[in-house]
């Protein structure tokens, strides 16, 4: 189902960027967890467009109505519904686009799979659709919050275009207070005006720009994850990179460790206050798809946004040769800082999702015994 993502903690999005609403049901959140829905608000809020100069000035309130799944503010177990209504839609931006197709968007590979696609706005494929995966987030991190009270993630933008962050990513230094403090979510300070001055360019020259985002799971257990089709470090590059405008994925030292000796790349294991640890972290806290204690830490590439105002050659339905250029419309000119809440987002949906997954694979030392005394029978039956 190409809309439902997870295993056990299933989201299944739905709605139109420009439709009446955006929304989203959770199957599978366990049940007598308190849950706040002014927690699933605030996520919102972090991911709500027209918050700064640097995002799309549509203004919505994203304000969340919960519609089924809880009592009393307590999970019943059962599907969870929450929707939200889109108010500033505006169709008539879109009516030059008809029958163009916008270079490097999904208006010819929609139509062509479906042999019809919502015109307006991008539809499914819009950025809009992640309000929906933001709102199961909030649901999800405070499931976690009672299941692993130590976990934490946090995202920053580490890079626009060719400016690089240096950032302190010690655990008890980077929170998500420290990055929202400016709206460009960079805990770089001092590079902050070069990045200001780059989008104020980058806009009037009538483009747009890429980078990167870092993220951080802090307090994650040893033992998330499958050895095989299911690593955990493979479920986060797919959640990531089902996010529109998402381009790469790297974990831990990344290409970077493709340059080293094994000698200099290996994490040498040592016995620390907590347990068994690593002196260094190159795997991103991830080793053979399991998580092994360590911080995971990964960084997803985003590319320029698609729509920029200048002419670029494409062609209409008729595959006739034209000139583009977007009459109106309220963009991006770089996603990355609206991208850091969805980031930690597909993150903390992976999280839980693996999390509950566990539980079913280690069972207590009795239920294994009888499980297994079930299956083959008695000793005296065995041969």
């Amino acid at each position: 189902m190409p809309n439902t993502f997870g295993h056990l903690f299933r989201v299944s999005s739905f709605g139109e960027s420009h439709g009446i609403a955006m929304g989203v049901v959770i199957d599978g959140c366990p049940a007598g967890i308190p849950i706040a829905i002014t927690r699933v608000q605030d996520f919102l809020n972090r991911r709500r467009p027209g918050q700064s100069e640097w995002t799309t000035q549509r203004q919505e309130a994203d304000q969340v109505e919960c519609l089924s799944g809880l009592a009393d503010g307590i999970s019943l177990g059962t599907p969870i519904a929450l929707l939200i209504r889109n108010q500033d839609t505006r169709p008539q931006d879109y009516g030059d686009l008809a029958e163009v197709y916008r270079p490097s968007h999904a208006d010819y590979t929609v139509q062509v799979k479906y042999g019809v696609r919502a015109k307006s706005g991008g539809g499914r494929a819009s950025a809009r659709e992640t309000i929906a995966r933001v709102a199961a987030a909030a649901i999800a991190e405070q499931v976690l919050e009672v299941c692993l009270p130590a976990l934490r993630v946090v995202a920053y933008v580490s890079s626009v275009k060719d400016l690089t962050a240096e950032v302190c990513e010690d655990e008890a230094v980077l929170c998500r207070a420290s990055v929202d403090q400016n709206p460009l979510r960079c805990p770089d300070r001092a590079l902050l005006p070069q990045i200001e001055q780059l989008l104020r360019d980058t806009r009037a020259a009538g483009d747009t720009v890429g980078g990167t985002i870092t993220c951080l799971v802090f307090g994650c257990p040893a033992g998330l994850g499958d050895p095989v089709f299911d690593k955990l470090n493979a479920d986060l590059a797919k959640a990531v990179l089902s996010l529109p405008a998402a381009r790469a994925f790297e974990l831990g030292a990344g290409f970077a460790s493709c340059r080293l000796l094994g000698s200099e790349n290996n994490d040498l294991f040592v016995k620390k206050a907590s347990g068994i640890g690593t002196l260094s972290n190159r795997s991103g806290g991830i080793q053979g798809g399991i998580s092994n204690g360590e911080a995971i830490r990964f960084r997803v590439g985003f590319k320029p946004p698609s729509t920029l105002f200048k002419p670029q050659q494409t062609v209409n339905a008729q595959a006739e040769s034209v000139y583009f250029t977007p009459k109106q419309g309220r963009h991006d000119p770089c996603v990355l800082p609206r991208a850091v809440p969805i980031v930690e987002a597909m993150t903390l949906l992976v999280l839980l999702d693996h999390f509950l997954r566990q539980q079913l694979v280690r069972l207590p030392v009795s239920e294994s015994v009888m499980l297994r005394h079930d299956c083959v029978g008695s000793p005296e039956r065995q041969d």
